[in-house]
């Protein structure tokens, strides 16, 4: 069974996971989505574009293969909880890209000034299926999953700072709009919250046999 403390990172982590979307949500909409991209979008000079550039591969779909192997060798009770997040957050993501939404244009497609959108060198937008954002829905994840396995207090400021500089690297390379970025942090706690229902179920069949 899991210890208390874990669920009480998680749920903290949920908290403040939903209110950011939500006041990204709410921005989104009285700001308008395009003038709120542009005022994320602004550049921040050479050394953002290089940091941004790499660290959003840290929600890059590699990253559930790296932290499977970690978790085989350091944390293989919780196994389950990393499998099903994967899963399910994989699916609602392509559901609503290719299902719900098909063919969304992205900020460089759906913004006709495409002069005054920031984009950096070397790294070419892509054009459509904008919603949501999947780095992002894969960041939350990790620090929602990372909320459950580590116990420690300084994973939820610190995991959370991790996970929306990937939410924010999405909007600075104009990969996509703060509201999908938004609606990735959604798709991350629903994810994560099934997960968990399975790692439980998960560790009670294992009591039983």
């Amino acid at each position: 069974m899991l210890q208390k403390q874990d669920y009480s990172n998680f749920w903290l982590g949920c908290i403040i996971t939903f209110i950011t979307s939500v006041i990204l949500f709410f921005l989104n909409y009285t700001l308008g989505k395009h003038p709120f991209f542009l005022l994320l979008n602004n550049d921040l000079g050479i050394g953002a574009d290089y940091f941004f550039k790499f660290y959003t591969n840290v929600g890059d779909g590699i990253i559930w293969a790296i932290l499977l192997l970690i978790f085989l060798k350091y944390k293989k009770q919780y196994i389950p909880l990393l499998i099903s997040s994967f899963i399910i957050s994989t699916i609602l993501v392509q559901i609503c890209k290719y299902l719900i939404l098909p063919n969304e244009p992205r900020p460089i497609a759906a913004i006709e000034e495409t002069a005054l959108i920031h984009t950096v060198l070397g790294l070419e937008p892509h054009r459509i299926s904008t919603f949501p954002s999947g780095h992002s829905a894969s960041a939350f994840c990790f620090f929602l999953i990372a909320c459950i396995v580590i116990t420690k207090k300084w994973i939820v400021p610190v995991g959370f700072i991790g996970a929306l500089l990937v939410g924010y690297s999405r909007v600075y390379l104009a990969q996509h709009f703060p509201f999908d970025v938004a609606a990735g942090m959604i798709t991350a706690i629903i994810s994560v919250m099934a997960s968990l229902a399975v790692q439980q179920w998960w560790t009670k069949k294992k009591k039983v046999t």
